[in-house]
Parts: C-alpha cells; sequence; structure tokens
C-alpha cells in the first residue's frame, strides 16, 4: 500500500511539472494579429434573480473597446422574482450596443441554463456567442481580445480566464487559489488538445460549429454542463480549433461563495456532472486527481515518519509553483502565502466532493435540480 501511494503521489509530482512547461509555453507562444473588429458578436447572459450584480455587467459592457454596432447583449432572464428585468429594461436607454431581454417561464425544465442559452441563440445574429454570468464584470478589451484570437486562429472554441472578485477575507482568498488550480490546468489540456475543463462565464463558440455538433443535444437531462459537455462535443471535431486565451485582458471575474453552505451547493453542482462524462481519458484524470488526494490524507496520518513527510513533500512543492505561476497571471501575487493553506485542506475537500459525485440532487439560484 505504501508503494502504491509513493507510485501515485510520484507521477502526480512529475504531472506538476509538465503543467508548469506546458502553462509557460502557452503564454509564451500566445500570439494574435490585429485585425478589424468588424465580428459580429453575441454575448448571451443567462441570469437569475441577479438585481445586485446585473447593472455592473451592463456598464462593463458600455465600455468596451469594440465598435457597439458589431455586438449584441441578450439577457436571458430565467424566471427571476426580484428586480432583475426592471434594470435590464430600464438601461435599455443607456446602452450604446443592441441589448435585449429574453423572459423565460420559470417552468420544471431539467436544464434550465442550457435552455437559456438555446432560446437566446435562437434570436440572436452574431457569428461568434460569448456566454457570461450575470454576476461577472469583465475588462474594457474584454470583446477584443477574445475577437482577435478567434481571427488569428480561426478557432471554433475559445475558453478565457475565470476568477473571482478580490474581497481581501481568507475565505475569499482560499476560494481564488483553489478555483485557479482548475483554469491553469484546464488551460494547459487545451494547449495539449485535451481539453477537459472550461466555464460558462467566459465561454465563446462560433454560430456554425454549434450547429454543426447539434448544440446542448445528449445532455439535456443534466442540469450542468453547458459549457463542458459542449467543449468535449466541439473538440472531438476540431481539436486543434480549441483553444485557451491567456490574455490578462479577458480575465472575467466572478463572485465567490458568501459562505459554506453555498459552496457546498455551488460544487455539488460541479460535481454533478462528472459520471456524465464520456471521454476516458477525462475521467481517468479525474480519477487520478482524486486518488492523489486520498494518498495525501493516508500521508497526514503518517506524517510523523519520514514516509509522511516526503509524500506531502511530492504532492506540494511543484503544485506551489504551479500555483504561483498561475495566481500571478490572475493579478492576485500578493496570495501566493496563502497556497500552502490551500494546499493542506485541498484533499479533504477533492475527496469529500469526488464522493459526493455519485449522489443526485442540489439547489442553485432557488431550484431544486438533479
Amino acid at each position: 500500500m505504501l508503494f502504491i501511494i509513493l507510485i501515485i503521489t510520484s507521477f502526480y509530482f512529475i504531472f506538476n511539472l509538465l503543467l508548469i512547461a506546458v502553462w509557460k509555453e502557452l503564454k509564451a507562444k500566445h500570439k494574435v494579429f490585429p485585425s478589424d473588429k468588424d465580428t459580429k458578436l453575441t454575448v448571451i447572459i443567462p441570469v437569475r434573480n441577479e438585481e445586485s450584480n446585473i447593472l455592473q455587467l451592463l456598464q462593463d459592457l458600455n465600455q468596451q473597446n469594440y465598435p457597439a454596432e458589431n455586438f449584441e447583449v441578450i439577457v436571458a432572464n430565467d424566471g427571476s422574482t426580484d428586480n432583475t428585468e426592471n434594470i435590464v429594461l430600464a438601461f435599455q436607454e443607456e446602452a450604446k450596443y443592441s441589448l435585449k431581454i429574453l423572459n423565460l417561464l420559470n417552468d420544471a425544465s431539467t436544464s434550465p441554463k442550457k435552455r437559456a442559452i438555446q432560446k437566446s441563440i435562437e434570436i440572436s445574429s452574431g457569428e461568434l456567442l460569448i456566454t457570461t454570468d450575470g454576476d461577472c464584470t469583465v475588462s474594457p478589451n474584454w470583446l477584443s481580445s477574445i475577437q482577435q484570437l478567434y481571427k488569428s486562429k480561426h478557432a471554433k472554441l475559445i475558453s478565457s480566464p475565470v476568477t473571482f472578485t478580490e474581497k481581501h477575507s481568507l475565505w475569499n482568498t482560499i476560494q481564488i487559489i483553489e478555483f485557479a488550480s482548475l483554469i491553469g490546468s484546464g488551460a494547459c489540456a487545451m494547449y495539449l488538445q485535451k481539453p477537459n475543463m472550461c466555464n460558462g462565464a467566459n465561454l465563446a463558440y462560433t454560430r456554425e460549429v454549434f450547429e454543426e455538433v447539434n448544440g446542448f443535444a445528449g445532455n439535456e437531462n443534466v442540469a450542468s454542463g453547458d459549457d463542458e459537455f459542449l467543449m468535449h462535443k466541439i473538440a472531438q471535431k476540431y481539436p486543434e480549433k480549441v483553444f485557451f486565451n491567456p490574455d490578462f485582458d479577458a480575465i472575467v471575474r466572478t463572485e465567490s461563495q458568501a459562505d459554506l453552505a453555498h459552496f457546498y451547493q455551488q460544487r455539488r453542482r460541479w460535481a454533478s456532472k462528472w459520471k456524465h462524462y464520456d471521454n476516458w481519458q477525462v475521467t481517468a484524470l479525474a480519477i487520478f486527481i482524486f486518488l492523489v488526494n486520498l494518498s495525501v490524507l493516508a500521508a497526514y496520518c503518517l506524517i510523523n515518519g519520514y514516509f509522511g513527510i516526503g509524500i506531502l513533500f511530492l504532492k506540494f512543492t511543484a503544485e506551489f509553483f504551479f500555483l504561483y505561476a498561475v495566481i500571478k497571471f490572475l493579478g492576485y501575487k500578493s496570495k501566493v502565502i496563502y497556497i500552502p493553506i490551500v494546499q493542506i485542506i485541498y484533499p479533504f475537500y477533492v475527496v469529500f466532493f469526488g464522493l459526493l459525485a455519485q449522489g443526485k440532487g442540489y439547489s442553485w439560484k432557488g431550484r431544486r435540480l438533479e
């Protein structure tokens, strides 16, 4: 058993060294060529009860360094019971771009977010579709950054970075660091043409490829996965045309979870789609990460021995430097000193939610979903 733990952790050490090398190469080789900002873009924002956040995003979109006549924004109002709709309607007079609101009934859809995006696409006119969330903020060069990569690489799908808005609290910092590991590893997988994860808060794909792969067909009954299942379908046909955008201007910042209860429901929602993956490589990677962190929990029990210390050294060293690189890119270099705290508690989190993913159901946005 000890030998198996050592082998698993050693492979993880090598895995992180590979991630460091790939991240460095990804950043170094990222190059786009200036082009006319003439692509018609559609920004799709599925929302439910976002009265506290939606105005800031709409204002950010008003400040884009992209011709207002070349992009439209569709807010898909998914049965909001607060003042979201009125805020959007009131902003239509101020918006420099075409701003539409699509009101959806608060029905019993098994996948409300997929429905909201699908219905938005049906009334959209953009060549490139870009999705984000109602609680996000974006930089003035957000649309330009995505469009320039699209034109330079003839991309079919672009995943851009997402992080959490800084709140100057330890709980917020822990979430920023934990989420950075997902963004960084997902970026490296895309660069190697083996994409495994992305985030719908900052995702772009062409209308043409969405229709070609038949959109969300095949996983309509899974509430989550509007982003990753679609990415897997596109990558299966065009692995060389799926890109991560390592541009600081492309970063979307979203709200971290306010407390453990909301964090639990969010991560349970994310974990719920793991068992629906039909790509063996993605499944194998998830199992590997689970076993690595299970091995670390075993090492905690052996902390007084050289073996336990060695296992923790293998787990934490290369991982630390990879996280450092990603967090620095996201603009949170000052938070690097908190990485060891996250590394210590992360194995408990991974094992817990890995086991929890085998169950069903979670609450999200006031709904009970399966």
